[in-house]
């Protein structure tokens, strides 16, 4: 029951919905996301915390990078179900249709300067 309530709740929140279907497409870092969802790196990284917990995003460093990706769904059968099901799920959500339409655009050596100058 633990890990079918963890799972729910992970998904209890708009944006972290958001976070997979943009990571289903491809693998991202935070400050990605962040551009693609226009709200605060520690909040992006909060909603990352949950989903790892939950099962539903792994993160591997490259370089000075940390990429974060779906995952397979071997941890748990409701992950599995829902990341299954989740591809389907909300194509045509306006939402969801603009940050897909935004991703082609976002370069992280660029997201990253413009936060250091």
């Amino acid at each position: 029951m633990r890990d079918f309530t963890r799972v729910m709740k992970a998904l209890s929140d708009p944006n972290r919905i958001k976070i997979l279907k943009m990571l289903q497409h491809q693998s991202l870092c935070v400050c990605e996301m962040q551009a693609a969802l226009g709200i605060a790196q520690p909040t992006v990284s909060n909603h990352l915390k949950v989903l790892e917990e939950a099962g539903l995003v792994h993160s591997r460093k490259d370089g000075l990078w940390v990429n974060y990706f779906v995952s397979d769904g071997s941890s748990s059968p409701y992950v599995a179900a829902i990341l299954g099901n989740l591809r389907h799920w909300l194509k045509d959500d306006p939402e969801i249709v603009r940050l897909m339409e935004a991703l082609p655009g976002l370069n992280r050596e660029t997201i990253c300067k413009r936060k250091i100058a």
